[in-house]
């Protein structure tokens, strides 16, 4: 008997948690913190389904925290297991879980200080501790090679161009399914990170919905992104720009040295003010074999990604005083979805001034900051702090790193044999549904979209 939990990315973006039982054996595939809604979130502190101890093994698809970042909870709540990853997929970890740790004890602290917590005393969901423990139970494995990772369960890692180390995962069981978990899909034709190779043939597919009922923005070559810039400049303002601290950063001083050089753009002071962005800034440079070949030539150091001021802020000092600093500038800083981290001092200083820019590049979940700002909010809490926003608020889609609705099919179009069963994850209920209608259409596979909490018998 096997079974297929959905334990989060099930009707929502966030969260992916998907558990296999079969013969006794428990895996589980992402191990996602849920973000975003205070719905979501709260789901963070609920009892695990299972428990932790009981489990043989994780599997990671990438180093997103709503794809690794509940990991620490599990070690703390008693998962002894092995964790696989790719090598990629590890070293990122190794900046992601220890910064949410410090950014939730931080958070904690400051709550605890300054009373703007309903919980006496505000707790972090993990201690920094936690984290690295759970960094201790990594064993990285590469792409394309099969694995038995517990009895009777085999895995293999495929490049899904989504972030560095990103995958999909065939699982095969033995005497059941082949379970392909999508994970999520990168996108074709995009700079630095290679595109997503064909799936292998699965029994069951597990696909990411995100953007299931729309196309980016074709691909114009940098343009919206110099228009913001130069029209910022011109009033004297900085552009501030929060994003994921690994994946979307790379992609942002790709994009601004390409524009330095074109001459489509002043050049200006660009600070990357995220020591966990340059950290994964080194990883990249240092793993340029894994990303597009025209960046394999580029040196092993993080010269490969630099305009020309550039700048890495590395303390809290010197983040201090560039949030002070009222020069024309360009600020790179996450989170990249404004819910915590150094961007909030930066949007605190911002978004009142009339001559600064505040752009996002990246998907904004409901119940984020940058959900709301976007959404047209005359003003956002910060730190317990109303603050009112005057500042220009500018998106530009077409930089996301999760595939559209025509670059899921395109890969689905790859599949050389179809599937008993598609499961559509990670994605609101608008775009998981019309992606559901149009994947029926277009294949007349079946395909289901199931809620958060589902078991379902796969064999």
């Amino acid at each position: 008997m096997t079974t297929l939990t959905f334990l989060g990315a099930a009707r929502t973006v966030t969260g992916s948690k998907y558990l296999v039982e079969h013969n006794g054996i428990r895996v589980l595939v992402d191990a996602g913190m849920f973000q975003g809604a205070k719905e979501h979130r709260l789901r963070n502190w609920d009892d695990f389904p299972v428990p932790p101890r009981s489990i043989d093994a994780v599997v990671l698809t990438h180093a997103h925290l709503d794809h690794i970042g509940f990991l620490p909870r599990l070690v703390a709540q008693g998962f002894r297991g092995r964790v696989f990853a790719t090598p990629g997929t590890g070293d990122l970890a190794k900046l992601v879980l220890p910064d949410s740790a410090r950014i939730q004890e931080e958070d904690a602290r400051q709550a605890n200080r300054h009373g703007y917590s309903k919980h006496s005393p505000a707790l972090p969901l993990y201690s920094e501790a936690d984290a690295y423990r759970a960094l201790g139970q990594f064993h990285p494995h590469g792409y394309g090679r099969p694995l038995e990772i517990a009895r009777g369960v085999t895995i293999q890692f495929h490049q899904a161009g989504h972030l560095l180390g990103s995958s999909f995962v065939l699982m095969t069981l033995e005497g059941g399914p082949r379970i392909l978990f999508g994970g999520d899909l990168g996108r074709y034709g995009r700079p630095v990170l290679p595109d997503p190779v064909p799936p292998p043939e699965a029994d069951i597919m597990l696909v990411e919905s995100t953007y299931g009922d729309r196309d980016h923005e074709e691909d114009d070559n940098g343009a919206r992104l110099a228009s913001v810039i130069k029209d910022t400049v011109a009033r004297g303002g900085r552009v501030v720009i929060p994003a994921f601290a690994i994946g979307r950063v790379e992609e942002l001083l790709y994009w601004i040295r390409h524009l330095e050089a074109a001459k489509k753009i002043p050049v200006v002071p660009v600070y990357v003010d995220s020591p966990m962005a340059a950290e994964a800034l080194a990883f990249y440079a240092a793993r340029s074999h894994e990303l597009d070949p025209d960046m394999r030539p580029a040196s092993r150091d993080v010269s490969a990604f630099a305009t020309t001021h550039f700048r890495v802020i590395s303390t809290p000092e010197q983040s201090k005083a560039l949030t002070a600093d009222q020069g024309v500038s360009i600020i790179i800083s996450s989170s990249g979805m404004a819910t915590g981290g150094r961007v909030l001092h930066h949007l605190k200083a911002s978004l009142p001034d009339t001559r600064d820019t505040v752009l996002f590049v990246g998907y904004q979940a409901g119940g984020t900051r940058g959900r709301d700002l976007i959404d047209g909010a005359p003003t956002v809490k910060i730190h317990g702090q109303v603050i009112p926003v005057r500042a220009h608020i500018a998106k530009i889609d077409s930089m996301s790193a999760h595939a559209d609705r025509g670059e899921i099919l395109r890969w689905l179009h790859t599949v050389t044999a179809p599937p008993k069963q598609l499961f559509l994850v990670h994605g609101e209920p608008g775009p998981m549904d019309a992606l559901k209608v149009r994947i029926h259409e277009e294949f007349g596979w079946p395909v289901q979209a199931p809620s958060h909490g589902d078991t379902v018998a796969l064999a």
